[in-house]
């Protein structure tokens, strides 16, 4: 008698075939593949020479999966709570979770530098580091690092000259609110650029590191460029003194704090002869994030890392960091395009951190303008960055200022959050002169100064990221445009071309101050 067939069985068999041989179930229904290792790898990497067996060499940020939770910053009122909450959790992780990667790094050979600000480390070696990498649970994705140059407008003006061309410090006011006893002490102001000329006649009163007498640079100055490019560079690498070998960083750092009087001197600060600092009253410090006008995400990322918790000059980030020591404010006038090989989240993380911690960060909408949604690299782009747009002496938006909305990264964001004076600005440059540059670099130090002006007014506001953008946004000159980007109407404020509008430092210092007292979220008159 023949043995009968169970039918489920016969099922169960025939599925169990099917998985084996990995052929699509019924209905069509394809079963999910195991991610790539290509899927956690920038693209423009894939492509690279290193890749292509033209070289054997590779540079990367590596992101591990592990990130801290920082949430529990917004609880903390004061900035210096702030600032050692964020600066504890974020070495934290990096302390538990970085140490095998870099274990698997050496025994390979490969160069690397490990940055706890994100949990990131850079890595520079054999093009066969990116699978391995790659495919490591604890890594979250490898971003390129590409050389960024300075982003300079076509209609860019350099002109050497004794005296400026218009009195940019005095049209939006700052040059009255000095009159009111306020010019920016007690606030600390960081610069991340091509570098800066500490000993400059208008830098070096108000430059953090000097004392009048002497000079220390330990906790205000450091040098993220570690490698030569090959070009001749004044500056060297690792710089122990601020230096600008471009003249960029000197020249921004001039319109945030620049004066060439004496404070000491009774006509101090409106009887300069080059009163060219919006807040000439606040003290500054610095990290160059570029050799000779080109820069990578890892050294903004490294400036951004330093200025969270300040170290000494050849300190060591993780152990010697004093988040005490930080800025109230952060200038960035450079960009980092996609277009380029930049990853629009790049450097997000990174400036949540600064974020949390309490820092402005303050960053130059860019200039790819007249066009709409030209406003496209990190960090202008993101939320937690107060993007700054320029504007010509008559308030008319500059051709060149990028514009929202923000697409690059399909988040429709607008930006602009503000405009500010950015041609023709007359301002110190390397070697001791003064020059006027044009720019939406030009327009950030306003901004930037503007924090100052607003912290040294109001010290109870620092730390208070929120509340600062606000109040520059509420008493900003508001500014409509009929060019529509993103649907703007034309009577919207804000838009997509000047944010809220021009600065006005006088009507913020006003809004703070008598007759009115400010509470976040909105105005109450006393």
């Amino acid at each position: 008698m023949s043995k009968q067939i169970n039918p489920l069985k016969l099922l169960l068999a025939g599925l169990f075939l099917l998985l084996l041989l990995g052929v699509p179930a019924a209905h069509g229904r394809i079963l999910p593949q195991p991610p790539r290792w290509q899927d956690k790898v920038d693209p423009c990497l894939l492509t690279t020479p290193a890749t292509t067996a033209e070289s054997n060499e590779i540079e990367f940020l590596l992101t591990l999966t592990a990130q801290a939770d920082l949430s529990g910053a917004d609880a903390l009122t004061d900035k210096t709570a702030k600032g050692r909450y964020v600066y504890e959790q974020l070495t934290a992780v990096a302390q538990q979770t970085q140490p095998p990667v870099i274990a698997r790094l050496q025994s390979l050979g490969a160069e690397y530098r490990p940055y706890w600000i994100s949990n990131m480390i850079w890595v520079r070696g054999d093009a066969s580091l990116l699978p391995e990498m790659a495919m490591r649970s604890d890594v979250a994705h490898l971003y390129a690092n590409p050389q960024i140059a300075l982003d300079v407008p076509e209609e860019d003006t350099a002109v050497i000259q004794s005296i400026a061309a218009w009195d940019n410090i005095g049209y939006v006011g700052a040059k009255t609110v000095w009159q009111m006893g306020i010019t920016g002490q007690g606030a600390v102001i960081g610069g991340q650029d091509t570098g800066y000329e500490w000993s400059h006649p208008a830098l070096q009163n108000s430059y953090r590191g000097w004392n009048g007498v002497t000079a220390d640079h330990d906790y205000n100055w450091h040098d993220a460029i570690h490698s030569d490019s090959g070009a001749a560079n004044p500056c060297g690498v690792d710089a122990p003194a601020p230096c600008d070998d471009h003249g960029h960083g000197t020249h921004t750092m001039g319109t945030m704090t620049g004066n060439d009087l004496a404070p000491t001197d009774p006509t101090w600060p409106g009887g300069a002869a080059n009163p060219v600092g919006m807040a000439p009253g606040a003290k500054w410090i610095a990290c160059r994030n570029m050799e000779q006008g080109v820069g990578t995400p890892a050294t903004y990322t490294e400036c951004y890392e330093w200025f969270i918790a300040p170290y000494p000059v050849g300190g060591n980030p993780l152990t010697d960091g004093d988040p005490t020591k930080a800025p109230h404010v952060i200038n960035n006038s450079w960009s980092c395009p996609p277009s380029e090989g930049c990853n629009p989240d790049s450097l997000l993380n990174v400036v949540q951190a600064v974020r949390a911690a309490g820092i402005v960060t303050v960053h130059s909408a860019g200039n790819s303008g007249s066009s709409c949604s030209t406003v496209n690299t990190p960090s202008a782009i993101y939320d937690e960055s107060f993007s700054v747009g320029a504007t010509y002496s008559s308030d008319a938006i500059a051709g060149f200022s990028s514009r929202g909305p923000v697409t690059i990264d399909s988040s429709n964001r607008p930006k602009p959050d503000i405009s500010a004076p950015g041609v023709d600005i007359y301002s110190s440059y390397r070697g001791g002169g003064y020059l006027s540059l044009s720019g939406t670099s030009m327009a950030g130090p306003h901004v930037a100064g503007l924090v100052a002006l607003i912290i040294s007014a109001r010290p109870d506001l620092a730390g208070n990221v929120a509340a600062i953008e606000q109040i520059v946004q509420d008493t900003a000159v508001p500014l409509t445009t009929t060019q529509g980007c993103g649907g703007d109407a034309p009577d919207a404020v804000p838009n997509n071309v000047y944010g809220y509008g021009r600065i006005n430092a006088l009507q913020a210092i006003i809004d703070i101050t008598l007759p009115y007292r400010y509470y976040y979220p909105v105005f109450f008159k006393e």
